[in-house]
């Protein structure tokens, strides 16, 4: 999703008391891909006989000149016009509509790399990039998975050397009619009919789920956590990104299903138990798997144990081990990010005060350790619930003050009835949280429900 939340307070902290800061300095893989991406729309001009509109121009002189504010500016001036439905307009959709994408390709990059420097966007796009074969299609969740990853790869458009396409947007034809431009002839990917065919799969599914949960209140509910949806003269009607994104999961899965060769891999944006089935560890991210797995085999869960010890330990230090306790961890944490002595610290200082790395990094592995824990409900190994404490405690290190990382390590705890390590666990996050952090308000509100179920 667009605009991700961003380690909240901490980086003008550290940076003050380190001398630490973020470069604006572009890799030269930016300045190829806003080409490639010019190109593409010139091509765009050419299929649908219009002119460039005035709008598009602008937006590229402004990236050939590595001007992000100006950018940054165009495509928020064009996307409110977008997100408000062309109220603007009467009776017609803007120009510069086809246009639209391959600017918010370019300008995502460079916002990313503006905020937060070259190392570990570079890290973060090419680990996942390095990751994936040839041929391979790959769904990118986040602004980094899905941008970064555009950006440096050696042709998005060309599908070199794989095919990048994103989730999140799937359910807007537009974004898979600018898909079916660019692959196409070279992959399968669904019709406007096909996409409504699964938009009305869904709602009669959901609608089955929300009478059942209407009629049968004492059963387990069988609509999602946040899934708003609702019945109005007959007809479903639809609210927020839960309702989306699994109808986005569905499109993944049409996808899937009739792309038979390509290999696939997968970076979470929100949690989809109708693939997690399908998903297995793969450094960074996912594999998904063209058919279920009935059980994580041993050997993916070493390989990811191995890959994720290696990568904390660079980034953090070796301090987190998968015996160190709850209350040794959060002193830990709190000596470095509170007391600010990193007189032991033996990772990468810079990673603290970085704008997008700790939340990034974070959020992959809170995803790998989602996983673990939906396992759980039908492989109740102590080796699998092990790697799934773990995997949650390596992402909260990661970004202590993530609201993700630590909800969903106290979905886990409170299911393992382990309340005092939760308890600790909000803790911390609340002490390294501004008592004016966006926040702040719901984690006090959560440490008083915690202390009222330990009563």
């Amino acid at each position: 999703m667009r605009k991700s939340i961003h380690i909240v307070g901490l980086a003008l902290l550290f940076a003050a008391n380190l001398g630490l800061g973020q470069t604006n300095s572009y890799p030269p893989q930016l300045a190829t891909f806003t080409a490639a991406k010019e190109k593409q729309e010139e091509q765009l001009v050419r299929v649908l006989h219009v002119p460039l509109p005035t709008e598009v121009k602008d937006f590229f002189k402004s990236a050939h000149q590595e001007n992000y504010p100006a950018m940054s500016n165009a495509v928020a001036r064009l996307g409110a016009q977008l997100f408000a439905g062309y109220d603007s307009f009467t009776n017609r959709l803007p120009v510069w509509l086809p246009f639209w994408q391959p600017m918010t390709e370019v300008e995502t990059a460079y916002e990313i790399f503006t905020q937060s420097g070259t190392k570990y966007p570079l890290a973060f796009g090419e680990g996942i990039i390095q990751s994936i074969p040839a041929g391979s299609i790959y769904f990118g969740g986040t602004d980094g998975g899905r941008m970064l990853v555009t950006a440096l790869c050696a042709s998005h458009a060309e599908g070199k050397p794989f095919y990048t396409l994103t989730q999140n947007a799937l359910a807007d034809d537009r974004y898979v009619t600018y898909l079916r431009g660019m692959y196409g002839k070279t992959i399968n990917l669904p019709a406007t009919n096909e996409v409504n065919q699964v938009l009305e799969e869904y709602k009669a599914d959901a609608l089955r789920r929300l009478k059942h949960d209407e009629q049968f209140p004492n059963e387990p509910r069988q609509l999602a956590q946040g899934e708003d949806v609702r019945e109005v003269n007959g007809e479903l009607k639809m609210n927020g990104p839960v309702a989306v994104m699994a109808i986005s999961a569905r499109l993944v899965k049409w996808i899937l299903d009739h792309n038979s060769k390509p290999e696939f891999y997968y970076e979470e944006s929100y949690p989809q138990q109708l693939l997690y089935t399908c998903l297995s560890p793969h450094g960074l991210i996912f594999k998904l798997n063209h058919e279920s797995i009935p059980t994580l085999p041993v050997a993916d869960i070493d390989a990811d144990h191995a890959f994720w010890t290696k990568q904390c330990g660079k980034l953090l230090g070796d301090w987190l081990k998968p015996d160190t306790s709850i209350s040794n961890m959060c002193f830990t944490l709190e000596t470095i990010y509170r007391e600010k002595d990193l007189s032991r610290f033996t990772g990468e200082s810079e990673f603290l005060t970085n704008d997008f790395a700790p939340k990034a990094f974070s959020k992959l592995r809170v995803s790998i350790a989602g996983l673990y824990q939906w396992r759980l409900m039908n492989d109740k190994t102590r080796r699998l619930s092990a790697e799934a404490d773990y995997a949650f405690r390596q992402a909260y290190c990661l970004c202590p003050t993530s609201p993700e990382a630590m909800y969903r390590y106290i979905n886990f705890l409170m299911a393992q009835n382990r309340i005092e390590d939760a308890i600790l666990i909000v803790r911390t996050t609340l002490r390294l949280t501004p008592a004016d952090g966006h926040f702040y308000d719901q984690y006090e509100n959560l440490m008083m429900q915690l202390k009222q179920y330990r009563k």
